[in-house]
């Protein structure tokens, strides 16, 4: 049974004077999530809103430091971090998540844990090819030698979503256009004014 609190959503929402949301980035590894996730958050600082950003390297440093990359473990870190997300989310934030989330259903899964409007799905779309040939950690090259197994886009599945709020076709994009692009996105959604 879940434990009501005597201080709602509403009251942190009202402290903060912000609209809480979750922004949620996904992308292959390379696509400039976490780089764009971080340009993002930093403008948020600079205007004063409260925000945390959860990244996939990190969390995996402690949180989910016990899963591998099997599917069942993809689909639990996502589960994992959409429940964290919503206690930011609930807190009164404006949480970033900068996750590859390969597939839909875990994406819809975390949308689902949260209100009408708190879940922003930012699709960060980038060829394959360009994410290959950034590969700033090396693990393309690995995954194509056969030293990772079930990595995303070479012999595991990446979904691409369907209908994110937020599309940034990241190919021919600086990262602060690609910053830009998603801060007007937030203002036409009235969370960032």
């Amino acid at each position: 049974m879940w434990h009501n609190s005597t201080v709602t959503h509403a009251d942190r929402v009202a402290l903060k004077q912000q609209q809480s949301v979750c922004l949620w980035f996904t992308g292959l590894s390379g696509s400039g999530k976490s780089t764009v996730a971080n340009a993002v958050e930093s403008k948020l600082l600079q205007m004063g809103k409260h925000s945390y950003l959860l990244d996939g390297d990190n969390v995996r440093h402690g949180l989910n430091k016990d899963l591998g990359f099997s599917d069942a473990d993809r689909i639990e870190n996502i589960r994992r971090i959409g429940e964290v997300a919503k206690l930011f989310v609930d807190a009164g934030n404006i949480v970033l998540t900068a996750f590859i989330s390969p597939f839909v259903s875990d994406r819809q899964q975390v949308r689902d844990l949260m209100q009408d409007g708190e879940f922003l799905e930012v699709f960060v779309d980038t060829p394959l090819e360009v994410c290959e040939a950034r590969d700033p950690k090396g693990l393309y090259k690995k995954a194509r030698a056969g030293e990772i197994k079930h990595f995303t886009g070479i012999d595991s599945e990446y979904q691409a979503p369907l209908n994110p709020e937020i599309h940034l076709k990241t190919e021919n994009l600086s990262i602060e256009r690609a910053r830009i692009l998603s801060w007007l996105s937030l203002r036409k959604k009235a969370i960032c004014n």
